[in-house]
C-alpha cells in the first residue's frame, strides 16, 4: 500500500470519543446502582397513600340529640369499610349552644372517634355551617381534606356566604356530602347548592332509618379512601340511595 493509500484510509475510519470507550468498571457499578435505585422506588408500597383525611362534621345544637346519639352507633362503620383502601385518619368536628365550635385532632381508631362523640352533649344555639366550611377550607390549604360529611337538619344562615365557601372547597377539590335529617324546604336547598358547588353530593335521611344513614357514611369514607373509582364500585353494590349519590359527584 502506497503512503497516499495509507494516509486515506487513517482519515476516514472515525475518531473514537469518550462514550465509544468500553465502561470502566466504576461505571458499570453506578448504572447498576441507578437502575437498582429506580426498581426500589417503584416497587415501595403504596398503601400508606390512599389514607384519606375526612372531617366529620355534625350539628350538636339541642334538636339533634337523637341523630348524634345513632351516629355513635354508626360512626365504626367509616372505619370498617375503609381498611383495605388504606384507612383513614378522621376529624370530629361540631359546633353548639352560644357561638362554640369545635374540632378534635385526627383520629385513625374506631374507638378513638366514639370516645371523642361521647364526651360531646347537645346544646341550643343556630346554626354555624359557615364556619365548618371555613375550618375545612384552613385544614385543606395546610394538607388536603379528601373529603367533608356534614349531618344537620336545618340553616339558619344567609346563603351567599356559604356558597361562596363552598366553591373555594370545590376550587381546591373538597367536596362536601350534605347529609340532612327531616325535610325542610329551605333546608334541602341550601344543602344541595353547598354539594354541586363543592363537589360534592346531597342525600336526606330520616332518624328512623339508620341503616340508609350508615350507607351514606360508609360511602363517603370509600371515596375519601379510595377516590372515585372505589366509591362506583361501592355503589354498584349498594342500595338506590348510595347509586344515587354517586352519580352527583363530579
Amino acid at each position: 500500500m502506497s503512503d497516499k493509500t495509507e494516509r486515506q484510509t487513517k482519515q476516514q475510519q472515525p475518531s473514537r470519543g469518550r462514550h465509544d470507550l468500553p465502561a470502566t468498571a466504576g461505571e458499570r457499578s453506578d448504572k447498576q446502582s441507578i437502575e437498582q435505585f429506580i426498581h426500589q422506588v417503584r416497587n415501595l408500597p403504596t398503601k400508606a397513600e390512599g389514607q384519606g383525611r375526612l372531617l366529620f362534621a355534625l350539628d350538636a345544637t339541642a334538636s339533634r340529640e337523637a341523630t348524634w346519639d345513632q351516629a355513635c352507633d354508626l360512626q365504626s362503620e367509616l372505619f370498617l369499610v375503609t381498611r383495605d383502601l388504606g384507612g383513614l385518619a378522621i376529624q370530629l368536628c361540631y359546633y353548639r349552644g352560644y357561638g362554640e365550635f369545635k374540632a378534635t385532632a385526627f383520629v385513625t381508631q374506631t374507638n378513638q372517634l366514639l370516645k371523642l362523640m361521647n364526651g360531646v352533649r347537645c346544646l341550643g344555639g343556630v346554626t354555624q355551617i359557615n364556619r365548618v366550611l371555613q375550618h375545612a377550607l384552613k385544614e385543606t390549604r395546610t394538607q388536603p381534606v379528601k373529603a367533608v360529611v356534614f349531618i344537620g337538619d336545618c340553616c339558619e344562615e344567609s346563603v351567599d356566604p356559604l356558597c361562596h365557601s363552598a366553591g373555594e372547597l370545590g376550587m381546591l377539590r373538597t367536596p362536601v356530602f350534605m347529609f340532612q335529617e327531616g325535610q325542610d324546604a329551605h333546608t334541602r336547598a341550601v344543602f344541595e347548592q353547598v354539594s354541586k358547588l363543592s363537589g360534592g353530593a346531597y342525600a336526606p335521611f330520616d332518624r328512623s332509618s339508620p341503616q340508609l344513614l350508615k350507607e351514606l357514611l360508609a360511602a363517603v369514607a370509600v371515596y375519601a379512601s379510595g377516590g372515585v373509582k372505589a366509591l362506583k364500585h361501592y355503589a354498584s353494590q349498594s342500595s338506590p340511595e348510595v347509586k344515587r349519590l354517586t352519580g352527583q359527584i363530579r
